[in-house]
């Protein structure tokens, strides 16, 4: 059995929140790089240029990378040999990331009810994904989401029927609705199966994802490849502006479902595709 403390959790996750925000993951980094040498349009490649720039500027000035700093999402791990000391873990979480958003002066985005929205002043509560897991290790994944690509997510409830050329259908809608205003190039995570609540879990899931990993199903990572080849020519490209370079990348994530349901799920991520981890 090991014993984490509560003010360990609470300094991890208030870490986690400042550096989510000002510093670009390497592998979403590279890809933007990348992309320009892509890129078609001279406007689109002017474009991710300006994006690479503000993330350098970013990490150099311990700035956050973008304004909206989003809701808090947190993807917990925890081994089943893991004990917590000194209080809850939901609690200490969310403390974590009640320091992280003040001492880090990130933006507070989040309202205590959706109808009557009186900011919260902390950006808690978090939204918290546990999973049980072996082992006497605890892993904490922090991922801010935007609300601007976080609107234009969509969930479709498929028949079986309407199979692999309905999915492709379905993404390509998803991608053509959001237009300019996911802050493009996206990321696109998938969920599909389960059913309607998994289905937006493993889509949200999918975003933390490093660019270039597969889905270790050779078919559906062949689906992958097959949707970001059609979203990129769509010609939205850069910011909507046109060009070639609208994804950088197609996640799914699968899981078994219902004999008579198909549920898909499709969580857009901007550019600034945020997420860092600690295991403690």
């Amino acid at each position: 059995m090991k014993t984490i403390q509560i003010e360990t959790i609470i300094s991890s996750v208030k870490e986690l929140c400042i550096r989510a925000n000002y510093d670009l993951p390497e592998d979403v980094y590279v890809k933007l790089k990348e992309g320009i040498v892509k890129e078609e349009s001279p406007v689109g490649q002017d474009i991710l240029r300006d994006i690479c720039y503000n993330a350098d500027i970013a990490k150099e000035e311990q700035v956050p990378i973008c304004q909206d700093t989003g809701t808090t999402v947190v993807f917990v791990k925890l081994g089943q040999e893991v004990h917590i000391e000194g209080g809850l873990l939901s609690e200490a979480i969310n403390e974590g990331v009640r320091q992280g958003y003040k001492e880090g002066y990130l933006r507070k985005s989040i309202v205590e009810n959706p109808l009557y929205r009186v900011n919260t002043k902390d950006n808690t509560p978090a939204v918290i994904h546990y999973e049980i897991v072996a082992g006497d290790k605890l892993e904490i994944l922090i991922a801010p989401k935007g609300g601007g690509s976080e609107n234009m997510s969509r969930v479709y409830m498929l028949t079986p029927s309407q199979g692999i050329e309905g999915v492709k259908r379905a993404v390509l809608e998803a991608v053509r609705l959001a237009g300019p205003n996911a802050c493009l190039p996206v990321v696109v995570g998938i969920g599909l199966g389960g059913n309607f609540e998994k289905s937006t879990y493993l889509a949200k899931k999918a975003l933390t994802r490093d660019i270039g990993s597969v889905n270790p199903d050779e078919r559906m990572a062949r689906l992958e490849g097959e949707l970001l080849e059609a979203i990129n020519k769509l010609g939205i490209g850069p910011q909507g502006l046109g060009g070639s370079v609208t994804a950088l990348a197609v996640h799914i994530e699968d899981y078994p479902c219902h004999i008579a349901s198909m549920p898909l799920a499709i969580n857009m991520g901007c550019h600034v595709n945020r997420h860092k981890s600690i295991t403690l």
